[in-house]
């Protein structure tokens, strides 16, 4: 009898079970038919458990957004989904397919085709911006008024006035601000870098940087671009100065046009497709650099400094290491790389991952703000060094910006006001840069 009554209470919870089990099955079934006649949702699931870089959990997890899904952005989101410190929990486009096509690759919950939804986010902290540039310095100046740190491609803007009321803008309200100028996280220029701080090479005596394309661009990319100095040469520019590690003094540049003749009817440094440049530092050491935008071999990115005790110089990157040894050729078996992106991927993967460490970390953006602007300052002076001919003082440029509380705008100045800032040579950036920027009041960690 009790072995009777013990069988059938075994069939009856067994009958529970299976009941419960049924009625999660109908609800599951339930929702899923819903879900198919509500329409597309800009929301995911939660993303899954990502593989911790250490055994040690991240004191601190960025919540980040990205504006932009096109090349860049992408690039950078992939560097996000990679890493424990930071997660994106939203990604804009104004192309909203595009958004949600990269929500759904990198698991970002949520997706807009309207950036103001990732500045305006109550989870996000800190803003990747992957815009096309003519948009950047509005939207960094909506970051700053929502007090959100910024990660920008460059340029900060399109114009010198535009840039510094940005960079104003951002230090006023405390926050971080990054310019992505990605050649100095590329591993190649970073090897460099550091053979000049340890003394490998000793004192640097000159620095020799080229920068050639594949082929050029369009015409339309060209037209309103600003040049083969602010396009292009910037990014040596900027590199001349992170090597030699001292302040630019003057410059002299000269342009050309031998590849697409049809851009010589652009203005000024438009018309340039090839150019060769002279910096002069303040212990007068010198940089040269020379940008073609045809190099019919491939992508020609290359770096060399001479010091007192050593030179050391970069090759090009090849999608293999493979040579090729014939009766009529030896060498690498295929060319190099022939596209920016392939070049310089990795580059792209670190700054992005730089950034993070300064917000977890509490550290200075390692690419400022005020460096974009140098940067930029350098390419105007080389544009109006080829202009007119002759070496230009990069305090010349800064010293045309005039700010007030209203704004920043360019001036003429007069003859005597000219040869004054001509005179500065070094010490420019503290008087004409730093002058312009105020003093941040926070830091990130007691926002």
């Amino acid at each position: 009898s009790q072995t009777r009554d013990r069988a059938a209470a075994c069939i009856g919870q067994e009958i529970k079970t299976q009941t419960r089990a049924m009625s999660k099955l109908c609800v599951a079934l339930c929702l899923a038919s819903a879900a198919a006649f509500t329409g597309p949702s800009a929301k995911l699931p939660a993303q899954p458990t990502r593989a911790a870089a250490t055994t040690a959990a991240p004191e601190m997890v960025v919540k980040v957004g990205v504006i932009g899904a096109g090349r860049i952005g992408i690039v950078h989101l992939e560097a996000l989904s990679q890493t424990q410190d930071a997660e994106c929990v939203i990604i804009s486009n104004p192309t909203v397919s595009k958004a949600e096509a990269a929500a759904k690759q990198y698991f970002v919950p949520e997706w807009s085709a309207d950036s103001d939804d990732v500045i305006n986010h109550p989870d996000v902290q800190a803003v990747w911006i992957c815009s096309p540039s003519s948009f950047h310095a509005e939207q960094i100046m909506k970051c700053a008024a929502a007090g959100k740190d910024v990660f920008c491609e460059k340029p900060i803007a399109t114009d010198l006035p535009e840039t510094i009321e940005a960079i104003r803008v951002c230090e006023k309200a405390g926050i971080k601000l990054m310019t992505a100028l990605q050649r100095r996280f590329d591993p190649n220029f970073a090897r460099v870098k550091r053979a000049i701080v340890s003394g490998e090479v000793g004192e640097p005596i000159t620095i020799k940087l080229c920068s050639r394309d594949p082929s050029p661009p369009p015409f339309e990319y060209v037209k309103g671009g600003g040049g083969i100095f602010k396009d292009m040469a910037v990014h040596d520019l900027d590199m001349t100065r992170y090597l030699m590690g001292s302040e630019p003094i003057e410059i002299l540049a000269s342009g050309s046009c031998h590849i697409d003749k049809k851009i010589q009817t652009l203005d000024g440094a438009e018309a340039y497709d090839t150019a060769n440049v002279i910096v002069r530092y303040a212990d007068g050491k010198e940089a040269i650099i020379d940008v073609c935008r045809q190099a019919p071999y491939g992508y020609d990115q290359r770096a060399e400094v001479l010091g007192t005790k050593a030179m050391i110089q970069t090759d090009n990157m090849y999608p293999n290491t493979a040579r090729l040894f014939a009766a009529d050729f030896t060498g690498n078996a295929d060319l190099p790389y022939d596209f920016f992106m392939s070049r310089y991927k990795e580059a792209y993967k670190q700054e992005t991952l730089a950034f993070v460490d300064a917000l977890v970390n509490d550290k200075p953006s390692p690419c400022s703000g005020e460096d974009g602007l140098v940067a930029l300052i350098m390419s105007i002076a080389a544009g109006k060094s080829a202009a007119e001919n002759r070496w230009v003082k990069f305090s010349e440029v800064a010293a045309s910006v005039q700010c007030d509380e209203n704004g920043c705008m360019i001036v003429d100045l007069d003859a005597d006001e000219a040869a004054a800032a001509a005179e500065v040579g070094a010490g420019w950036i503290s008087k004409n840069v730093k002058s312009l920027l105020p003093q941040k009041k926070t830091n990130w960690l007691s926002r």
